[in-house]
């Protein structure tokens, strides 16, 4: 967990996401440099049924608790296991009616957007409609400056492409309030991408990037001639009997039920900013959905669980590389795996979006899911804070000679993650 006293915006703006989302399928690579070896894949383990632990449902609470003394106004967690459903809420999730926070209440999902746009991508490619390793060029004539930038590429934050979020959130609630209401062509946002600089030659280093989601959306919507939101509503959504999962773009408000999210000013002691109704339009299929903590276990089961993938192309989602020296996070094709003290492997994906930090994840049977929600961002601390839910929830009680943090509320992979609003 990161020291007490909060780090100041702007070096929390500069830290890296994870430090890298690498992701490789076999064979799905151009060569690499001889300096810039590519790491080797890790296909995940294929173990049907997971050992069962009882989440440390105390320990769950300290992590909400930790995060809204962190900053959030509130925070909650959800739980699902072969025990049933387990919930802990802190806080608040309006802070102007004071209405406690509540499980069922919907939120933005931020990056979390990215692994349902991987899905759709990928039951395309089982469809014989889009092929990993072709370049995007040959589905999207002319878009990029590349010709040896690939699906796969986008997929794993290899393409070269600069995040154009970076200089757009260069400050954040000015960089938010210039957005909040702006609707974005798809074609904007890659033009902003192109006039900076690009980060890496193609598949040869991870760089995060909203850009390669925004690219993704653009080939779903070519090779299906519909919107992102039709694809994910009939492949995704309806399929898995999602109530509370909408794709609202370039609608700003969050229907029913739902937690206001608040975004932290740069300016130490500066007022909370209600950041709940915005288009998320700087983000669009890299990050604009919105859910709820029952749907997102829904749909991370359901993936793990093989209902929306075919085995091969699955197995090629969770073919994961090490994103960090201490080999304990790992990304494969829009999707995570944290690597838990306790040996439990979870997959899923992390969002931050203005107001919102989310974690979303599953065992690879889809036995156990957790989701995990606290309506603030630009909060590194409570990000952190909200990362303690995962041990907390898989790996259960700490054994008894260990220190009370070690698993229950000390662990945080966010701490090695950005804390921007564009991230997640």
């Amino acid at each position: 967990m990161r020291p007490s006293p909060s780090p100041s915006p702007s070096r929390e703006r500069r830290l890296a996401i994870g430090a890298a989302l690498l992701a490789v399928v076999a064979g799905g690579l151009l060569p690499a440099t001889a300096a810039h070896a590519a790491p080797v894949a890790q296909a995940a383990p294929q173990s049907a049924v997971e050992t069962a632990v009882a989440p440390d449902l105390e320990a769950l609470t300290q992590a909400l608790r930790n995060t809204t003394a962190a900053g959030a106004p509130g925070a909650m967690a959800r739980f699902t296991g072969p025990g049933g459903v387990q919930s802990r809420v802190e806080g608040v999730r309006d802070r102007t009616t004071g209405a406690a926070m509540d499980p069922r209440a919907r939120f933005r999902i931020g990056s979390v957007t990215k692994t349902f746009s991987t899905v759709v991508l990928l039951q395309l490619v089982d469809e014989g409609r889009i092929k990993l390793d072709q370049p995007v060029n040959s589905y999207l004539p002319g878009l990029l400056p590349d010709d040896r930038i690939t699906v796969r590429h986008l997929l794993t934050h290899r393409s070269g492409l600069a995040d154009y979020t970076n200089v757009m959130f260069e400050h954040t609630v000015p960089g938010f309030e210039s957005v909040r209401n702006k609707v974005f062509t798809y074609g904007e946002l890659v033009g902003l991408s192109l006039a900076e600089p690009r980060t890496t030659e193609p598949g040869v280093a991870y760089k995060y990037s909203n850009t390669n989601f925004v690219v993704v959306g653009m080939l779903i919507e070519k090779a299906t001639g519909k919107p992102v939101a039709k694809e994910y509503d009939r492949r995704i959504i309806k399929r898995l009997g999602l109530k509370n999962t909408s794709y609202v773009h370039p609608g700003t408000a969050i229907k029913g039920l739902h937690a206001n999210g608040y975004l932290h000013p740069d300016e130490a002691g500066a007022p909370l900013v209600d950041s709940t109704e915005q288009t998320v339009s700087w983000a669009q299929s890299a990050g604009a959905m919105i859910s709820n903590a029952a749907d997102l276990s829904t749909f991370m089961s359901s993936l793990l669980g093989g209902k929306l993938l075919r085995p091969g192309t699955l197995d090629a989602m969770l073919t994961m590389t090490p994103t960090d020296t201490t080999n304990t996070r790992f990304y494969g094709l829009g999707l995570r795996r944290y690597d838990l003290s306790c040996g439990t492997q979870v997959y899923g994906h992390t969002g931050t979006v203005q107001g919102f930090y989310t974690y979303a994840f599953t065992t690879r049977d889809g036995s156990r899911a957790l989701s995990a929600m606290a309506n603030t961002s630009n909060r590194g601390q409570a990000n952190t804070a909200l990362g303690g839910t995962l041990e907390a929830a898989f790996c259960g009680k700490a054994p008894a000679a260990g220190p009370a943090t070690a698993r229950g509320f000390a662990f945080g992979p966010a701490a090695a993650e950005a804390d921007l609003p564009e991230r997640g």
